[in-house]
């Protein structure tokens, strides 16, 4: 029998996952007519509703290329199909009806993209309609979370709501056959978001498309500061080989070294400033992250972009208007520079800046002008940050922010969290991120940023509230870190209050663990830990950072199986600060001369006096395990930074040093130790035998960079050796790193191939990042698990 006569018979597919604003409706229509079938298909509040009718042998590929053949951007994770009777009306064809809302679990929306090659064709040639658009977008393409303001995701329930479509524009978004059919954001210079420039005190200056990227181009090209709202918020720009504009930059933003991330006009400039080698895929990939890549030698970038790094941070476009700053002007003139500064729009420690008054209010002392445009940003987005770590593979990426392009995309649980109810976890307090627990998936939010002024804690709330509201949920727990002094858990503890549920702890290091466990679906396997950090609350109350941690009972357990022996930490965050104190103290709490060191030539008198008298006494410091502050320790010691000014800047530049060492010379570095000890039954790797050889090389005359390479050599062997002996011992297979340390990658390269060469499977991170940012989702994990134990416990009595 053939198929045109063949008895029909009739399915609904439920597609769940990310299937909304990414081209899946009219995807479904194409395929439908292709086969022959008939039918309709819908949004929901939930999935995508599929009823197919059709012969039999036909409906069943249907069903098959529906998830084979998925648009590029979509995400499925399941297809459910029921059979239904057929209705016999022996109708044809295939449409899209309208969205529905019903109650339960809502469905994935889609994080923004860059805008795609048919796009920039498009905005490259005279003759189209969307010639030079600075909004151009398709269903392959664009804003899509930024813009959402509640689900279904339609045009109605996004920011572009205000702006009515033109009849050419309507007709290409009814049309299933065009790439705009159903393009949420689809818009033309005659009915779209407009551009504008203004001055500080909101004066405007130019207005519409080529006025406004004319007066932009010259600003930048004058030397000025300028703030360009994009997709997800403002950036602060201006010209990368000018010293100059950067220095001013850096003043006004409060930034004396913190490396800035630039943008390039297309992918041969980045190859002149960076090797690039595998990174290319990554930087051209629909998400654009910030990747960090080696700086070339006489790269066209002034050196105080990022002072004493070298790597740089690098960009492409993505867009429309960023690649209409970088191109000529209709009179032939250049466009922007060829790379940019392009950096967050924020005061330092300040979440980024979305909304247009705002804007003005708190840049309008750093910015000289403002390049806007009339569409709102309903959820902030800033730049995601990655790192290429090229290792015997190739290469890969090591996730260092996780925001656009990426956020809201959930992680899924292992099976046995599913079904737990609603959690909601408040992160940590700096890189904040907040994560939602719901039907076995965790959604983490796009980076929120530190919680040290009120703007951030207004965007931590904010942020709370916009997840809870956009999944309609409530939570049944609240998670927090244990810290009694984080804004997060203050925070967390008052939220669950008012609503009535319990609030559930979870130690730092144990939700680093546990976020690892989680990206990786391996929460209910046994794993063992290396949490290498920088300050954390422990479970005795002291400082932790330097873990060995066992992950038990689907991730709700961790066992403290050996740690970093005590880094004395002088004044707290003042010590922080100031790693030379530090360093200081750790010497002399080791009975080591100062004289002769770096440490002495950097001390003020007073800080000496203080120093010398806490080591004595006992007083003015706090112990920790911290192998952060260890670094910052080595760093002061080896007299490459004793003073800081952004986190981690102490450290990073030990691993510069190091690394340049490392390619200069083919011989092993002097031997130093790095012992390990049991003390109250806890393995434990002694930093006193370590300091001491560094000081006894230091003055045998060793360079610096190889008792910095010397170093890393030593933390990675002797950490590796203290892990696998406790994973032996505990019958445990598979290692784990985390924690902010691992964001050095020559820490990173050389334990994780000392562990694979002694047989272990070692995890790293790939979804979340190592440090802070992703602790929210190893704190949603362990929620999910607790609530679930707390309704079986519940559920017996």
């Amino acid at each position: 029998m053939s198929a045109s006569t063949a008895t029909p018979v009739r399915a609904r597919l439920v597609v769940r996952g990310l299937v909304q604003g990414v081209g899946f409706r009219p995807h479904v229509v194409r395929l439908a007519e292709a086969l022959g079938v008939s039918g309709t298909c819908h949004n929901d509040a939930t999935c995508v509703v599929i009823e197919v009718e059709g012969p039999a042998e036909q409906v069943a590929v249907f069903g098959r290329l529906v998830e084979s053949e998925a648009p590029p951007l979509a995400r499925i994770a399941s297809v459910e199909r029921t059979d239904l009777k057929p209705s016999g009306s022996g109708s044809t064809g295939f449409t899209i009806v309208a969205s529905t809302i019903t109650s339960g679990a809502r469905t994935i929306v889609g994080p923004d993209t860059a805008v795609c090659a048919d796009c920039l064709d498009e905005l490259a040639d005279p003759v189209d309609r969307r010639y030079r658009h600075p909004f151009i977008t398709c269903t392959n393409c664009g804003p899509r979370f930024t813009i959402t303001n509640d689900l279904p995701y339609d045009r109605p329930a996004t920011t572009m709501a205000t702006f009515p479509m033109c009849e050419p524009c309507s007709s290409e978004y009814a049309d299933p056959h065009d790439r705009r059919y159903h393009a949420q954001p689809i818009a033309c210079h005659d009915c779209g978001p407009t551009l504008r420039v203004t001055l500080p005190d909101g004066t405007q200056i130019a207005a519409g498309t080529e006025e406004s990227l004319v007066a932009t181009v010259a600003a930048l090209r004058g030397g000025a500061i300028v703030a360009i709202k994009g997709i997800g918020g403002y950036h602060l720009v201006c010209d990368a080989s000018s010293c100059t504009a950067a220095l001013v930059l850096r003043g006004r933003k409060h930034r004396p070294d913190q490396p800035f991330a630039v943008m390039v006009r297309d992918l041969a400039t980045a190859e002149q400033l960076v090797e690039v080698a595998g990174a290319a895929s990554v930087l051209t990939s629909p998400e654009r992250p910030i990747v960090l890549l080696p700086k070339r030698t006489g790269a066209a970038v002034a050196e105080c972009v990022a002072p004493g790094l070298d790597e740089l941070g690098v960009m492409l476009p993505y867009a429309p208007l960023h690649h209409l700053l970088f191109a000529d002007l209709p009179d032939g003139s250049p466009g922007a520079p060829p790379v940019l500064v392009m950096t967050s729009g924020n005061l330092s420690g300040e979440p980024l800046c979305y909304d247009d008054a705002d804007a003005l209010a708190r840049l309008g002392g750093i910015a000289d002008v403002f390049l806007s445009h009339d569409r709102v940003i309903a959820v902030p987005c800033e730049d995601s940050v990655v790192a290429w770590h090229t290792d015997s593979s190739g290469g890969r990426v090591v996730p260092l922010r996780r925001s656009r392009g990426f956020a809201p995309l959930p992680v899924s649980l292992d099976a046995t969290q599913g079904g737990a109810g609603v959690v909601l976890a408040a992160g940590a307090e700096i890189k904040n991120t907040v994560a939602l627990a719901r039907d076995g998936m965790a959604f983490v939010s796009a980076h929120v940023g530190d919680l040290g002024s009120l703007e951030g804690l207004t965007a931590h709330e904010r942020v709370s509230a916009q997840m809870l509201r956009f999944h309609r949920s409530s939570p049944e727990l609240v998670v927090a870190d244990q810290h009694p002094g984080y804004s997060s858990r203050a925070w967390a503890k008052q939220f669950a209050a008012d609503l009535g549920v319990p609030l559930h702890d979870v130690q730092h290091h144990h939700a680093h663990l546990a976020s690892l466990a989680a990206e990786h679906g391996r929460l209910c396997d046994p794993m063992l830990g290396i949490v290498f950090d920088g300050t954390g609350y422990g479970c005795d109350a002291s400082i932790w950072g330097g873990e060995f941690l066992l992950l038990g009972d689907g991730g709700l357990t961790s066992e403290r199986l050996g740690h970093l022996g005590a880094v004395r930490l002088p004044g707290g965050d003042a010590g922080v600060r100031n790693p030379v104190r530090t360093a200081a103290l750790a010497l002399l709490c080791a009975g080591i001369d100062l004289e002769g060191t770096p440490v002495v030539e950097e001390l003020t008198d007073a800080e000496l006096q203080f120093l010398t008298l806490g080591a004595s006494s006992g007083l003015g410091w706090v112990s920790t395990s911290s192998v952060g502050r260890l670094f910052d320790v080595v760093s002061a010691l080896l007299g490459i930074r004793g003073r800081v000014t952004y986190e981690a800047q102490a450290a990073i530049e030990l691993e510069v040093v190091a690394k340049q060492w490392r390619a200069d010379h083919d011989w092993a570095p002097v031997a130093l130790g790095l012992p390990i000890a049991t003390v109250d039954g806890l393995l434990v790797l002694d930093p006193q035998h370590l300091l001491i050889a560094l000081v006894e090389a230091l003055r045998g005359g060793a360079d610096p960079g190889e008792l910095a390479w010397a170093f890393h050599v030593t933390l990675a062997t002797s950490a590796a050796e203290l892990a696998a002996q406790a994973a032996r011992a505990h019958g445990v297979p598979t290692i784990g790193l985390t924690g902010g340390v691992f964001a050095n990658r020559l820490l990173l390269g050389l334990m994780v191939d000392g562990l694979l060469a002694d047989g272990f499977e070692v995890l790293t991170h790939q979804l979340v990042p190592a440090n802070d940012g992703g602790l929210a989702l190893g704190q949603v994990a362990v929620g999910a698990r607790a609530l679930k134990r707390m309704k079986e416990k519940s559920a017996c009595v």
